[in-house]
């Protein structure tokens, strides 16, 4: 059973394996690179099936853990009295729970498509391979880490191999987009740090109460940091050792800059310019990691430290969530109307779909919380199938502009369906993912904050119109005579098989939702519980 195993490391630690067989690899061995590379990612994602089919969805809501001392640093204690032992202590600490288990099984999913997908790659696959697979590490590590500087060290990982993939493999201006990548994200990173930072030395406080000694410690323990903000703020801070006072002026400021962080990852307008960068420049394969997961690790960061360390100041700033959640939806949705480059489609329509998992958490509900999760995984699904598709396209073509594409349904009927059925996805149709998300979270969000609920359906009609304008010009539109005299291709193995794979789980979550709703129902019952009792507390 995966519980007597250290599964979680496992998962994690895997894509290290291929890393070390790649070292030794020449990297003239060009298909062998390439094999190697692809069937590592197929180890976590074999893991992290077993991994999904074994939780307890009735048991405790985080399981598998995994705790080892990793960094101990004693502080000095001199002056303050009858403190036997004084210190920073932060943990090797790894679990899942209800919302982290989905994207961990995404991140394996797109991430093995992606590989596959990485076949276009033309150049220095060795290097290549290597970076992919250190990014998937820091993907997974994000999302499994209970521990803040473990959280920390794992983002940061990501940002690297990212940098790289995008500098080296984009295409023309794939430095200026890179740079930006780098500045706009090592700026949240730092703001984050900051946030933790204050987070460890206030709320991280832990008086060990099972010896006769008073020892007294901080630590990232992210469920240690969840315990004490949702207490009565002098049980704690006011005790004697206790550097900082964890004022109500203070839990605000790290909850706006908790907010601001992954606000820019997420990303939430205004910070967004530097995503549209990445969808344009990067290779596509690295943009089915960047659209499907690495987005999504600014809304983990949201739920995960924003709504659930502040539900008091959430709840009282939900307005301005739905606020900059109808922003995203309906700026994206108009700017992806009038884009001529496919890749810019859906970069802005990735920015109005990530605005509706700002309703979902706006909402403060069960039904908003889920609906904000299954956006997240639908998105990912359907981003990468959608980049994958524009990878094939682009390889035959040479181009992803609209004015240039047309027709191409009776060269490439098979790359032309599925692309007509990722679209009807993108744009929420009954019996696939994208339906059940938008329908949870408008539905969570009608509850609470109506007017913004009704003005955000408005991002869904829009949709229909940029995906159809879209899908329809590149399949059914005028026909281009050099594309048609090109001789193309349809879809090869090696590309229809993660097409086919993405489709199948947008139509299992869409026909079969359950497969989803269980662990986030039993996650997010208890959250939704302790957030309105904790709010209601603080509003009172």
């Amino acid at each position: 059973m995966p519980a007597s195993l250290p599964i979680l490391s496992l998962i994690a630690l895997s894509p290290l394996l291929g890393v070390l067989v790649l070292l030794f690899i020449p990297g003239d061995r060009g298909r062998l690179v390439k094999t190697i590379g692809i069937a590592t990612t197929f180890i976590p994602l074999l893991l992290a099936a077993w991994l999904y089919a074994d939780y307890n969805f009735q048991g405790d809501p985080l399981q598998y853990k995994e705790s080892l001392s990793w960094i101990k640093v004693p502080l000095n204690h001199e002056g303050i009295q009858q403190i036997s032992s004084f210190f920073f202590e932060f943990k090797y600490s790894l679990a899942v729970d209800g919302i982290s288990l989905p994207l961990v099984f995404l991140t394996a999913l797109v991430s093995s498509m992606a590989a596959l997908a990485s076949v276009y790659i033309k150049k220095r696959w060795k290097t290549y391979y290597i970076l992919f697979l250190l990014l998937e590490v820091g993907m997974f590590g994000v999302f499994m880490a209970q521990d803040l500087f473990l959280f920390f060290v794992f983002f940061e990982i990501t940002l690297v191999p990212t940098f790289f993939l995008i500098g080296i493999w984009g295409y023309m201006n794939r430095e200026q987009a890179a740079n930006k990548f780098l500045l706009y994200n090592g700026l949240g990173s730092a703001i984050m740090l900051i946030a933790f930072i204050l987070l460890v030395t206030t709320a991280g406080f832990t008086q060990d109460p099972s010896t006769t000694e008073n020892i007294i410690s901080y630590s990232g323990d992210i469920q240690t940091i969840a315990h004490n903000l949702l207490q009565d703020a002098n049980a704690y801070v006011n005790q004697e050792g206790t550097p900082f006072f964890l004022s109500s002026a203070m839990k605000w400021t790290m909850f706006i800059l908790l907010l601001v962080a992954f606000g820019i990852k997420l990303p939430i307008f205004p910070f967004h310019t530097w995503m549209l960068k990445v969808h344009a420049e990067a290779p596509p394969a690295v943009v089915m990691i960047h659209s499907g997961i690495l987005l999504k690790m600014g809304a983990y960061g949201l739920i995960r430290f924003g709504i659930l360390f502040f539900p008091g100041e959430a709840q009282k700033w939900a307005w301005v969530l739905a606020l900059l959640g109808v922003i995203n939806i309906v700026y994206g949705a108009i700017l992806a109307i009038v884009q001529k480059d496919f890749k810019l489609v859906l970069a802005y329509s990735s920015i109005s779909h990530m605005g509706i998992v700002l309703l979902g958490l706006a909402a403060f509900n069960i039904s908003g919380l889920q609906g904000a999760v299954f956006q997240l995984i639908s998105h990912g699904l359907i981003s990468a199938l959608m980049f994958l598709l524009v990878g094939s396209l682009y390889e035959r073509t040479q181009t992803t502009q609209l004015s240039a594409l047309g027709g191409l349904a009776s060269s490439i009927p098979f790359i032309s369906g599925i692309l007509l059925i990722a679209g009807m996805a993108s744009l929420g149709l009954p019996g696939l993912s994208g339906f059940i998300s938008e329908f949870l979270a408008f539905l969570g969000l009608f509850e609470t904050h109506r007017v913004y609920a009704i003005i955000g359906t408005l991002g869904i009609i829009l949709a229909a119109v940029y995906v159809l304008r879209g899908v329809l010009s590149i399949t059914f539109g005028p026909k281009r005579p050099e594309l048609l005299q090109s001789g193309m291709r349809d879809a090869r193995l090696i590309e229809a098989v993660p097409m086919i794979v993405l489709v199948a789980f947008i139509l299992l979550l869409g026909v079969y939702p359950s497969v989803l709703g269980q662990p986030l129902q039993q996650t997010i019952g208890s959250l939704d519980q302790l957030i309105h009792s904790v709010a209601g507390k603080i509003g009172g």
